[in-house]
């Protein structure tokens, strides 16, 4: 028998995969206007499971007031209503 038919077959598996965990814009209406909000932030309110989680903020909803966000990745429509609202988006490493 072929060795490719012998070899068990598992599926697809990427170890090193990044998981992002999702924060709608629509979410974070619940902090005041001028609060930084940053991964340990959303923690503390419990949105993400863990303060060294990789965040990324998601444009679901809308924003009326002035946030400065970090976070790890934004999408463009979440990007457009932050700075529409008059905040900040800023991205880390």
């Amino acid at each position: 028998m072929q060795l490719i038919r012998r070899i068990p077959k598992r599926g697809f598996n990427r170890a090193f995969r990044e998981v992002a965990s999702p924060v709608n814009v629509q979410s974070l209406v619940r902090f005041d206007a001028g609060t930084a909000i940053d991964p340990s932030v959303l923690y503390a309110a419990g949105m993400i499971p863990s303060a060294d989680a990789r965040v990324k903020i998601l444009g679901t909803g809308e924003l009326d007031r002035k946030l400065d966000i970090k976070a790890h990745a934004f999408s463009e429509s979440a990007r457009k209503k932050i700075e529409a609202a008059g905040g900040t988006c800023e991205l880390l490493a």
